[in-house]
């Protein structure tokens, strides 16, 4: 989006929203964090601090719109040897969980998150994950999963429908049998009612149609994906009391990420990544997650120093 020019992005502008590392230097107003912590980089850069979103609730935030801007899409981001971080956004990586798997969840991560946390579901309940086998859709799957929630993914892909499977999703449905198809599926495993929730974190032109499609009546999807326009049938909206919730990365955004990274320390959350070593590789990672073969996400090693300090700290040879 950033290329496309969605955001107006001033160049130059140094990429990535997906940043993690060491601390170096800290602001003088900084109280939370010290030299050495390794930290991962919330998005948001310097919330106004006096608009109504930064004076309402703390779910809302993140929406400030005076921040000085988003790390890697408006402002300088990670691919780079040193970045600036907000460190009121910014969270602690526990000690069990890497580099590797922290970065992604600075924004895939905590963006299926905040869409779980939207949803609002209790164990037990169904999600549907339209685009499950996506960087967003496999953490999703996994993160759904260990809530206790029963977990339908879907996909148009045979690697994305792979990943989705042996990332936790109880049902696995390939979208390419159609929308119909689809639904029989859903109402199979949910006695005809439809999930509780669907999260779409697909950009397919259909793909929202298509949760709100599997939903039940009065349920909730959930927004994700960011594709040029939504489009939805009115009967889903008028005739089935399907609600529709954007989701912007997550609410309470700092208490989230620090719950977010705890959960994944605690239930051994796993990124599949497809790791590049050295910045000088990125268009190389670029062309691969443009032809549409990258299963899970690509990941920039900048400094294989601190990879390896990290795996003497955790006794890994």
């Amino acid at each position: 989006m950033v290329s496309a020019g969605t955001f107006s992005t001033k160049l130059p502008c140094t990429a990535s929203h997906e940043g993690c590392g060491e601390v170096v230097a800290l602001g003088s107003s900084v109280k939370d964090f010290r030299k050495g912590d390794r930290v991962m980089a919330g998005i948001p850069y310097h919330l106004c601090g006096h608009c109504t979103d930064c004076l309402g609730p703390e779910e809302f935030k993140h929406y400030c719109p005076n921040l000085e801007g988003h790390l890697g899409v408006t402002t300088h981001g990670a691919f780079a040897e040193y970045m600036l971080a907000d460190a009121r956004q910014s969270s602690r990586i526990p000690d069990k969980v890497t580099y590797e798997t922290a970065a992604p969840m600075a924004c895939a991560g905590i963006t299926i998150w905040g869409g779980l946390v939207n949803a609002d579901l209790k164990a037990g309940e169904t999600v549907a994950l339209v685009g499950a086998g996506g960087g967003l859709g496999h953490l999703g799957c996994q993160f759904a999963r260990a809530l206790g929630l029963q977990v339908v993914g879907i996909d148009a892909r045979d690697q994305g429908l792979d990943l989705a499977r042996n990332s936790g999703a109880h049902v696995v449905i390939d979208a390419r049998i159609g929308k119909e198809k689809v639904v029989e599926e859903v109402n199979k495993i949910t006695d005809g009612k439809g999930v509780d929730s669907a999260l779409t974190i697909s950009d397919a032109p259909d793909a929202a149609a298509l949760a709100c499609a599997i939903t039940k009546m009065h349920g909730t999807m959930i927004q994700i994906a960011r594709p040029p326009e939504v489009s939805v049938p009115f009967h889903e909206l008028i005739f089935r009391d399907i609600r529709i919730h954007g989701s912007l990365i997550s609410p309470r955004l700092k208490s989230e990420s620090i719950r977010m990274l705890d959960f994944v320390a605690e239930h051994g959350i796993t990124v599949k990544t497809n790791p590049f070593f050295g910045l000088k590789e990125i268009p190389h990672m670029v062309d691969l997650a443009h032809s549409g073969k990258m299963a899970g996400k690509g990941v920039v090693i900048v400094d294989d120093d601190e990879i390896r300090k990290e795996k003497e700290r955790r006794g890994i040879a």
